[in-house]
């Protein structure tokens, strides 16, 4: 199924982005530079403690839509069995009824990852929405004059980096994120 694509690439995601956060940089990291900030989104999502509260919540919902699929195989892998064990009493009704409930399936199948890919879409959205003001204060509070993003960036001093303060504020700000599976809106579905 698609769908454990969708949830290993997101674990994957979420493991990559941590195993990135953790790899030794080198002893000297060199001059910090004045007025030069570093911000690491991809470690926020991850490390924070409503990123790991939607990834955890979006691991559950996946499973309650394989859970939701996975009849809809068995049934189909039983009408298929029953279609080659029927030989020439198999009529051409019996195949399109099976066809049918293939598209129907696969139907299903596009409208839950649909979904599930925008309410992942929309709870980054409002993680992105509070740690906005967060970044900004930090921006003015360390005097930056610009802020990088760490996936442009290979290696940094650590004391420019303001992404464990972000994640401090967001964990005191925003401890979870509670939602359910959200319909695909009309408009973004087209």
């Amino acid at each position: 199924m698609k769908l454990l694509a969708i949830g290993a690439a997101a674990l994957a995601t979420l493991v990559a982005s941590t195993a990135v956060a953790q790899t030794q940089g080198p002893q000297n990291p060199g001059p910090a530079i004045p007025g030069v900030c570093v911000y690491f989104n991809q470690r926020l999502l991850a490390q924070s403690t409503v990123g790991q509260a939607v990834q955890t919540r979006m691991e559950q919902l996946a499973t309650e839509v394989q859970g939701e699929l996975a009849p809809y195989a068995t049934n189909i892998q039983s009408e298929i069995t029953r279609l080659q064990n029927g030989g020439a009493a198999v009529s051409d009704a019996d195949r399109q009824a099976v066809q049918a409930r293939i598209q129907e399936a696969q139907q299903l199948e596009q409208t839950r990852e649909a979904e599930l890919r925008y309410t992942l879409g929309e709870q980054r959205r409002l993680i992105s929405v509070a740690v906005e003001p967060i970044l900004v204060a930090l921006y003015q509070e360390r005097g930056c004059g610009i802020l990088i993003d760490r996936e442009s960036v290979f290696i940094v001093n650590p004391v420019m980096d303001i992404t464990d303060t972000a994640i401090e504020r967001l964990n005191a700000q925003l401890p979870s994120l509670s939602f359910n599976r959200l319909p695909v809106p009309a408009q973004a579905a087209q």
